[in-house]
């Protein structure tokens, strides 16, 4: 049964309720003020930013409607816990370059303008990726699939616009996405289907060309998988003997509360470090959720709605609870074992209020995968990753 704070027992007087009440009051006030400068108001004042900034990045995936409501409440918030952001859609192709001849530059350059008044890492994402392209992308003026040669300047033109405009700015690139799958090695995209492997190789090149000082990441999910993990390793081997800048490895970090197991997790970092790579957790989040489909962050995956895969409406019940603070912890740990080879881990979101994981594969349901919760409150997931550092 739940705990309800201020019940008869606990406030045994009028005198004793109304103390109750201005205590919460200030507290609230000073989380607030907190907030308004920018400062985290956990951990002694400590973010989790300054906690672990001698061992990694701590970042977070921020959605278009933060900059788009101008929210200076939540980017103070992010301020004071994330020292790395990344925008979750807004540089992605079809939002950036929806149109052959149209640009939507106005939510990223607030992006970069926000990260370099507060002295934070960004990470560019993502300038090649099958999804979440605009349908024309791989068709000419007549609805003929292009040339290979037509789609290459297409490309050349993205990416040569992208990274140069934000040089000096933008610190790291995913620059290829989830163009590996477990089952085939190389994606069946129209990129590899027009192109062919090559297009890989070309899109690190163009986006090295275009700023010669930017990290650029390989970038995928599902990177604990056997097969992905081997095919990964030995197209990075392949990549450095035909001089493809590559610096880093992006695992994205899409877990659940038992799987994959850390061991699995630990191989994959020791396997990508040992090609001489960079490791990135770029998109960590762990699903607390039932689920009856086979582990994947595809996002065409769409499975459809049932009340008993979304039993937590009402909250988090405290073994579900016990269960996600120590898979963080475990997951920590981990990270901090590893942290000689680990750049960066982000959050993919902020909080459990805009958390893809809400609507991602069931559309609806209440998710529970981050360290705040949906009013950003820390929670003991939080508290014991933090506890980690203190």
């Amino acid at each position: 049964m739940t705990k309800i704070i201020g019940t008869k027992n606990e406030i045994p007087s009028m005198l004793n309720r109304r103390k109750f009440i201005r205590n919460s009051v200030a507290a609230v006030a000073g989380l607030a003020a907190f907030r308004a400068n920018g400062m985290s108001y956990f951990a002694g004042n400590q973010g989790l930013k300054d906690l672990y900034k001698n061992d990694f990045l701590i970042g977070a995936a921020l959605g278009s409607q933060i900059f788009m409501r101008e929210d200076t409440d939540i980017l103070n918030f992010i301020a004071g816990e994330f020292s790395s952001i990344t925008m979750e859609n807004a540089m992605k192709w079809s939002n950036i370059h929806p149109a052959e001849d149209k640009w939507q530059f106005d939510i990223p350059d607030k992006f970069v303008d926000f990260a370099m008044n507060n002295n934070m890492h960004m990470l560019g994402h993502v300038l090649v990726w099958h999804s979440q392209v605009p349908k024309d992308i791989f068709l000419d003026e007549s609805g003929n699939r292009l040339t290979k040669n037509a789609l290459l300047k297409r490309m050349e033109s993205h990416i040569q616009t992208v990274v140069h405009r934000y040089k000096g700015k933008v610190n790291a690139w995913d620059v290829v996405n989830e163009s590996i799958t477990p089952e085939d090695g190389w994606r069946k995209s129209p990129w590899l289907e027009i192109i062919g492997p090559e297009f890989m190789d070309r899109a690190f090149h163009l986006a090295h060309e275009a700023d010669p000082d930017c990290h650029l990441l390989y970038n995928d999910y599902g990177m604990d998988s056997p097969k992905r993990r081997d095919f990964v390793v030995q197209m990075v081997k392949d990549f450095k003997k035909k001089g493809v800048p590559i610096h880093g490895i992006g695992m994205q970090g899409h877990y659940h509360l038992e799987s994959p197991t850390i061991k699995e997790i630990e191989t994959s970092i020791e396997a990508f470090a040992s090609t001489g790579m960079r490791v990135h957790f770029t998109e960590l989040d762990v699903d607390v959720l039932p689920y009856d489909w086979e582990r994947s962050a595809e996002v065409s995956t769409n499975v459809e709605y049932a009340q008993s895969l979304n039993p937590y409406v009402e909250g988090l019940p405290k073994d579900v609870n016990d269960k996600l603070t120590r898979r963080y912890e475990e997951l920590f740990k981990l990270f901090l074992k590893h942290r000689d080879k680990i750049d960066r881990v982000t959050f993919w979101g902020t909080s459990d209020a805009d958390s893809w994981k809400n609507n991602f594969p069931v559309r609806g349901r209440t998710n529970y995968p981050l360290l705040f919760d949906r009013q950003r409150n820390p929670k003991d997931a939080y508290h014991a990753v933090a506890a980690l550092k203190q």
